[in-house]
C-alpha cells in the first residue's frame, strides 16, 4: 500500500507563486509514477504533470514553462512549483501515485486559488 499526504496550495495573486508538496509512505519502492491532476468546478479533471521513477516528466500544455515537478528522493516527496500563476489555474489539487502493476493512490487534495 502506498499512502499520500499533500501540503501547500492555498491562495495567490496572478503572477505569483506556490509550491505544492506529496509526502509519500508505504511501499514507496513499488511506485514507478507520481504526479498532479487538478479539477476546477464544472471542468473535467486535467492531469497538470507527472514524473516517472527514472525522472521523465511530463506536463499539460496550459502549464509548461511555468510549473515544474521534482522528486525529493530523500524526503519520499514530489513537489509541484508553479510559477506565473493565472485565474485559470485554480483548481483542486491532488496528488496521485501508480504502485505495483496497477495501483493508485490519492491524496486528500488541496486548493489552490488564484485571484486578485
Amino acid at each position: 500500500q502506498v499512502q499520500l499526504v499533500e501540503s501547500g496550495g492555498g491562495a495567490a495573486q496572478p503572477g505569483g507563486s506556490l509550491r505544492l508538496s506529496c509526502a509519500a509512505s508505504g511501499t514507496i519502492s513499488s511506485i514507478y509514477i507520481t504526479g498532479w491532476y487538478r479539477q476546477a468546478p464544472g471542468k473535467q479533471r486535467e492531469l497538470v504533470a507527472s514524473i516517472t521513477r527514472i525522472g521523465r516528466t511530463n506536463y499539460a500544455d496550459s502549464v509548461k514553462g511555468r510549473f515544474t515537478i521534482s522528486r525529493d528522493t530523500a524526503k519520499n516527496t514530489v513537489n509541484l512549483q508553479m510559477n506565473s500563476l493565472k485565474p485559470e489555474d485554480t483548481a483542486v489539487y491532488s496528488c496521485y501515485a501508480n504502485y505495483r502493476n496497477s495501483a493508485q493512490a490519492w491524496g486528500q487534495g488541496t486548493q489552490v486559488t488564484v485571484s486578485s
